[in-house]
């Protein structure tokens, strides 16, 4: 296959911008001395304190350098790897179970445990494992599954937002989105036929419930039997769309579910349909029943997301180098600024809204640059 030099040189640019410009910056300035990430950096790299240290933020920047490492994109990070992965098991694991966040002064600070937060222990904790063998992190991601299984499932499906547990609470599709991803991530490293039961019951939650048959929309907010909430049932995210896009194929490579191929392509479409902005790039929603455009404005990761799917996505070749030279170049000129920073959030007009920078954002930005390169090598 031969790449255009046109589309070769984005690729080469955005992949400098994170591997020499964003995750060094990272670790020099949101990493501290005590091992862990801050939550948010201002644009000039400094801290900026937003009174949280969630255990997701820990679980995106440990996933982010382990899987970069294993790769051989970066290297030299071995002790913040290992600072990160103790950090998390020393502040994090309180009476047997993941707490979700810390205040500034390293104390618990909310002691829910968050399936979402979960969700990052198993992709985490994987690709920790994956790089260094250590076996601990297996036993962590074992007694994270029992915890999630014995004390987190909901009578109709899927998992509760929450521990303690609260019935009241709108349920969502995005944190089994995640477990998902996590899952499929777990069951790679260990082949634990209960992570691949898992998979398959979390594709089986989107058969049934969370893509809406008549627009092939995926919905994302739910009422406890998980029938669309009156409120809030018809809001699509097409970000969402590609980020399942692409983990239907990433599933579909460890069970061979024809049907769920089908359902990333039928998503793929809608998405696709509804999901791009006339002045470029992929808004943040749209309604799922008229496909009108609800909220035109743009945060980075959608677009990231549209990238790996992109990749996987059966194409001629010519549409999926187009897509992905038009995709890089809006976040060449509207996401991507000097130095391995970024613009976190666009207007509707592409102008910056001057948001911070979060710690949990590079892990979009790193695989949706990875998934590109790795399409390059196929």
């Amino acid at each position: 296959m031969e790449i255009p030099k046109t589309l070769h040189k984005r690729i080469e640019t955005c992949a400098a911008h994170v591997f020499q410009g964003l995750i060094p910056n990272w670790v020099a300035h949101g990493l501290t001395n005590q091992g862990y990430s801050l939550e948010s950096l201002t644009l000039e790299w400094h801290n900026n304190p937003v009174g949280r240290i969630r255990l997701l933020t820990q679980c995106r920047q440990l996933y982010t350098l382990s899987h970069a490492t294993q790769l051989g994109y970066i290297s030299g990070y071995d002790s913040q790897i290992e600072s990160l992965f103790h950090f998390i098991l020393q502040h994090y694991w309180v009476d047997e179970r993941w707490i979700f966040s810390l205040n500034e002064e390293l104390t618990p600070l909310d002691r829910k445990s968050d399936a979402y937060a979960l969700a990052f222990i198993l992709l985490a904790f994987s690709h920790y494992y994956k790089l260094t063998g250590n076996k601990h992190a297996l036993t962590y991601m074992q007694q994270t599954h029992e915890f999630l299984c014995q004390n987190m499932r909901h009578p109709a499906g899927g998992f509760y937002e929450e521990y303690p547990l609260d019935p009241q609470q709108t349920r969502r599709q995005n944190p089994h989105m995640h477990l998902l991803e996590g899952y499929v991530a777990a069951y790679q490293v260990s082949q634990a036929p209960v992570y691949l039961e898992t998979i398959i019951e979390l594709c089986e939650l989107a058969h049934e419930h969370f893509v809406d048959a008549d627009s092939d929309t995926l919905r994302e907010f739910f009422q406890g039997d998980l029938s669309l909430d009156p409120e809030t049932g018809h809001l699509v995210e097409p970000g969402h769309h590609f980020e399942w896009v692409w983990l239907l194929y990433q599933t579909y490579s460890l069970t061979g579910r024809a049907q769920d191929l089908a359902l990333a392509k039928r998503l793929w479409h809608s998405a696709n349909q509804y999901g791009h902005a006339a002045n470029g790039g992929i808004i943040n929603s749209f309604d799922g029943n008229t496909g009108a455009t609800i909220d035109a404005e743009k945060r980075i990761w959608p677009i990231t997301e549209y990238l790996k799917a992109c990749c996987v996505i059966t194409l001629t070749e010519t549409e999926r180098q187009q897509r992905l030279e038009d995709a890089l170049n809006f976040i060449e000129q509207h996401y991507f600024i000097d130095n391995g920073r970024w613009i976190e959030y666009l207007d509707a007009q592409n102008h910056s809204k001057d948001y911070p920078l979060p710690g949990t954002t590079g892990y979009h930005i790193f695989l949706g640059v990875a998934e590109v390169l790795k399409w390059t090598h196929s």
